[in-house]
């Protein structure tokens, strides 16, 4: 059985263990990797009922976390209501299992059923890898975004060029 549920604070040594299982793989595969991520936020995250997980069979197979406002990297954008996918982080054991889709498929029913108007992600502009699967799974490109040093952002952002991804929402 799979589904997709809200974190809770039990879970959060797990996130961070796939957070950081995430990382290393990155680093292997690539130059650009996340630099970690702050236990007080995630828990913070946690307590708003914005980190996920899809479950099978009683694993923890992926995490990803959900935001509803983006401004640093949607600009103007971020005025029209949506839900930004962040961080998914798939337990290596779970890899190759379509989890992109699913979680398309999950973003998608809960924008209809909250009337929300954009599903939407970001990853590096490089990562041509991502850009091809999230497009597979539905998502357009709408444009790249050069990150500027910003206190309320990931240092990974820092410099970096994001590529930007969305699905309008019933239509």
């Amino acid at each position: 059985m799979m589904e997709i549920i809200n974190a809770t604070i039990n879970d959060l040594d797990t996130l961070m263990s796939l957070y950081n299982s995430a990382i290393a793989h990155q680093k292997a595969v690539s130059d650009l990797h996340w630099k970690g991520f702050d236990i007080d936020k995630v828990t913070k995250e946690i307590e708003e009922n914005r980190q996920w997980k899809i479950m099978i069979d009683g694993e923890v197979a992926c995490v990803f976390m959900t935001a509803f406002n983006d401004r640093a990297i949607w600009d103007e954008k971020d005025n029209e209501s949506s839900i930004y996918i962040h961080r998914i982080s798939t337990n290596p054991d779970f890899r190759g299992r379509g989890f992109a889709k699913l979680i398309t498929n999950w973003a998608i029913d809960y924008a209809k059923a909250n009337n929300i108007k954009y599903v939407r992600l970001d990853t590096w502009q490089e990562n041509t890898k991502l850009h091809q699967i999230y497009q597979n799974v539905g998502y357009t490109y709408v444009g790249k975004k050069l990150m500027v040093p910003a206190d309320d952002q990931p240092r990974h952002y820092w410099g970096t060029t994001l590529g930007l991804f969305e699905i309008k929402v019933g239509e």
